[in-house]
């Protein structure tokens, strides 16, 4: 009979592991999947982590997609690693990018067709002011009213995605576009655009952002008095109530760091890769940066690894589709197992298996 045994302390091994070993069976299972659809396990997982980067039919293209699509995913799972550290979950991170998209696009829209360099600075404050102010609702209602911020998060994804919708076919709408939902191209407006910043690498202020984002959070986690009260807060809260650290000023700064970076994603976003306000705007980045944050351990350099990584598999999963024929559904669960097998497997974290033989009557 196996029995769970907790440990003195998490394993520092199967911290290292656990992610490693996820990402296995996320294969060995999906290989599983794919074969019941009929399709090549075997080519299928070639498709999807192979042939993106090392194909050179598809590399071209494939390789700078891997920044475009790990940038978003980086900036918003660096933000929510910093609330899940101190047990402050914010799941609404999605809600927020929508958001931060929406008030940055309108800033830049409101400034056509000014021709200015501050026109796309102020975009990026409305970005981070509108990610913000909505992480803020359920920042407030959880140190006024002990709201639950997880439910209260993600119902505002909710609120936003309509929004946004509202958005595309009123007050952003393009005068110019014939009556079609959607704003006008940002891209093709210098001043608001977010173009790449080296050609053929996808490189764009998005990314520096995130980059720039995983070397800040390094540095308030390991040197810095707010990082020491975040580890405290979520290792032990007593301690840190103890230690006098303010938990409705933690919950208000974590929820509101997290707010502000995915309301940056979504401006670069929609001022870069996507173009426009659309109603199907909504990429769903900011459910998938919590796999990123998870899977990188909560650590800014795994977070930067694990985004990457993620990335490959949209990448991947898109060429998956057009290659062979994978129903987008089937790349969802693909994802989706990732996370499964990466919080089954984060048991042994903190517990080890114990073999024991049933006691006879």
């Amino acid at each position: 009979m196996i029995t769970l045994v907790k440990r003195p302390t998490p394993s520092r091994l199967w911290i290292v592991l656990t992610p490693l070993v996820a990402v296995l069976l996320t294969m060995v299972a999906g290989a599983a999947l794919f074969a019941m659809l009929g399709k090549d396990p075997i080519e299928a997982i070639r498709t999807i982590f192979w042939d993106p980067l090392f194909n050179p039919q598809f590399a071209a293209y494939s390789r700078p997609q891997l920044l475009v699509k790990a940038g978003p995913l980086i900036l918003i799972a660096i933000g929510l690693s910093l609330g899940f550290r101190a047990g402050i979950w914010n799941i609404g991170a999605e809600g927020q990018y929508i958001m931060g998209a929406i008030c940055g696009a309108a800033v830049g829209l409101a400034a056509y067709p000014i021709d200015a360099w501050w026109v796309f600075a102020a975009m990026v404050l409305g970005g981070l002011a509108g990610g913000t102010a909505w992480a803020m609702i359920p920042a407030v209602l959880r140190v006024a009213f002990k709201t639950n911020e997880i439910l209260v998060s993600l119902m505002l994804v909710y609120v936003a995605e309509n929004l946004l919708a509202s958005m595309a076919v009123g007050a952003l709408r393009n005068p110019e576009g014939g009556g079609f939902p959607g704003s006008r191209n940002l891209s093709q407006y210098p001043a608001a655009a977010n173009p790449e910043l080296i050609a053929g690498t996808g490189m764009h202020w998005g990314v520096v952002a995130a980059f720039i984002a995983v070397i800040f959070a390094y540095v308030i986690l390991s040197r810095h008095m707010l990082g020491f009260q975040i580890r405290l807060t979520g290792q032990s809260p007593r301690a840190a109530r103890f230690a006098g650290v303010n938990a409705a000023r933690l919950i208000l700064i974590c929820l509101g760091i997290s707010g502000g970076l995915a309301g940056l994603a979504g401006l670069f976003e929609v001022s870069g890769p996507a173009g426009q306000i659309s109603i199907d705007f909504g990429s769903g980045y900011g459910f998938t940066a919590i796999i990123v944050a998870f899977l990188g351990r909560l650590n800014p350099i795994g977070i930067l690894l694990a985004g990457l990584l993620m990335a490959l598999t949209y990448i991947g999963g898109e060429l998956a589709q057009f290659m062979l024929g994978l129903p987008a559904s089937a790349i969802q669960v693909f994802q989706g197992m990732l996370l499964m097998f990466l919080l089954a497997l984060d048991v042994l974290t903190n517990y080890s298996l114990r073999w024991r033989k049933r006691e006879t009557a």
